[in-house]
């Protein structure tokens, strides 16, 4: 057998682009592996062989050595002639604190938690049940109360996973009108804060349980926006902050069954005034085979925490249930949209 590879620019065969679907989960957690490790970190200030990282990372220098070349294959490293391993742009940007969150969304998406819920997929197909909850023994978002250094890790995996979104919503809605913006679960305040800095007239309210919203502060002091952002807690299942002008929910009913989601969505109802702008900030899902990120991430919510993506007409009925009229659906420079309603 040749020992040249020579790459081909003609498309795959059927049966390989299917093995290679399912092989992707090697790269993942390769990934998973350099994040762990602190890979990027232990090479930020120069070149370092696997022999040099294999004691203060507790692994075995040989076995790193591979990880690493192959990582390197993937663009993370360069290797020189000396087997010293630096950092390629690409690799930069998972070192701790980098733009972007790559690390914390990598440790947290190709890490042992959702792993061990994908292990759950056909049950969660065979039942319509979370994976994810058999494997943690209670559901998702009551799990991550009980462990704050994975909740700090999933609200920092949000700011990576959802990108150039927030930057996209605060430009594709005219918020300058509003006094008055209440992020109901807002976690970290990263959208509402982003909002905020590109629209000088409204203040906002984030309301998020007690242990999600500890790191938002640090967030909202960062962009400067203290005196403009108020921090409520509470659980939106039992009511939401009152005065609003306009309620921002993204991302959340998604996580939610259609109770669930008809007690949150009944909540902002029953503070909402007669001019209130429900904006459902989500990755409306196309009809037909379209290809849309929405489609993949809707896997992960009846996996996770038991929610779902939906199309226009879909929303379009579930708003009716919990008395708003849909009003319009704004598209943005993103994946997601920016379902508005009103009081029906």
């Amino acid at each position: 057998m040749s020992g040249t590879h020579h790459a081909s620019t003609e498309p795959l065969p059927p049966h390989a682009h299917l093995i290679q679907m399912a092989t992707a989960y090697w790269a993942s957690r390769l990934l998973y592996v350099a994040a762990k490790l602190d890979l990027a970190d232990r090479l930020a200030d120069g070149p370092k062989t696997a022999e040099a990282l294999a004691a203060p990372t507790g692994t075995h220098a040989p076995s790193l050595r591979r990880v690493m070349r192959t990582l390197a294959s993937l663009g993370l490293f360069s290797e020189d002639h000396e087997h010293r391993f630096a950092l390629t742009p690409l690799g930069a940007a998972l070192e701790s604190g980098a733009p972007g969150a790559a690390r914390a969304s990598i440790l947290m998406l190709a890490g042992d938690v959702i792993w061990r819920g994908y292990e759950n997929l056909l049950y969660s197909v065979e039942t319509g049940k979370s994976g994810l909850e058999k494997s943690l023994g209670e559901p998702m978002f009551d799990w991550l109360g009980k462990h704050p250094e994975e909740a700090s890790l999933f609200s920092e995996t949000m700011i990576g996973f959802h990108g150039m979104e927030p930057a996209a919503v605060a430009a594709a809605y005219d918020f300058s009108g509003l006094e008055t913006i209440v992020d109901v679960g807002g976690a970290s305040g990263n959208l509402l804060t982003t909002i905020l800095g590109e629209h000088p007239g409204p203040r906002g309210i984030l309301f998020d349980l007690p242990h999600v919203v500890k790191d938002a502060p640090a967030l909202i002091k960062s962009r400067g926006l203290d005196a403009r952002v108020a921090i409520e807690s509470g659980s939106f299942f039992e009511t939401v902050p009152a005065g609003g002008d306009a309620y921002l929910l993204s991302h959340i009913i998604h996580d939610w069954t259609e109770d669930q989601c008809l007690a949150i969505l009944g909540n902002c109802r029953e503070v909402a005034k007669p001019n209130t702008k429900l904006l459902l900030i989500e990755m409306v899902l196309p009809e037909g085979d379209a290809p849309h990120p929405g489609k993949m991430l809707d896997i992960m919510m009846l996996l996770g925490p038991g929610g779902q993506e939906r199309t226009v007409p879909e929303y379009r009925a579930l708003l009716g249930k919990a008395g708003f009229r849909l009003d319009k659906v704004v598209p943005t420079l993103s994946a997601v949209s920016i379902v508005e309603a009103v009081p029906a």
